[in-house]
């Protein structure tokens, strides 16, 4: 099997004991998916609360989905090129320790009260987002050819 340049190199050991680990991976990264599609909606469910409590008015309130979703076109990129250099597996792991980041700095913006650090909160959130949205989707299309019976490729 040829691998590319952005492709982790797997090799053929023992074919059921490979596609048990790799089944394990789908199912660890399809519960990931999800994981991040309910981040991603608890924006909405957030930004009336954040209206409440800092006064805000419309156009502050969307800079919640502004920095959000702002971090998807400035850090795809860079993910990419990160993603190319670490490999599929620890862009994952990268994208998942910045993405905690993103929710533990909720904590001290929710201590002292700060609008500007709950946008950067949810910056790093959406980043590490990018960063394994970046990485998981082309793995898990890596995983589902791996996972075909041979005699259907």
């Amino acid at each position: 099997m040829a691998t590319s340049h952005n492709q982790p190199e797997l090799t053929h050991v023992d074919s059921t004991h490979q596609q048990g680990d790799f089944r394990f991976a789908l199912v660890a990264l399809t519960s990931l998916f999800f994981m991040w599609g309910f981040l991603t909606c608890l924006n909405d469910i957030l930004i009336p609360y954040l209206k409440n409590m800092f006064e805000l008015n419309y156009a502050q309130a969307m800079l919640v989905q502004f920095c959000f979703f702002g971090a998807y076109f400035i850090v795809s990129i860079p993910a990419g090129s990160l993603v190319g250099k670490i490999g599929y597996q620890k862009g994952i792991i990268t994208g998942l320790v910045i993405a905690c980041v993103g929710c533990l700095l909720f904590y001290p913006s929710a201590s002292y009260g700060s609008y500007n650090m709950f946008l950067f909160a949810f910056f790093v959130l959406a980043s590490g987002i990018t960063i394994l949205q970046v990485s998981a989707n082309p793995y898990v299309s890596v995983l589902g050819t791996l996972l075909k019976p041979h005699h259907l490729v």
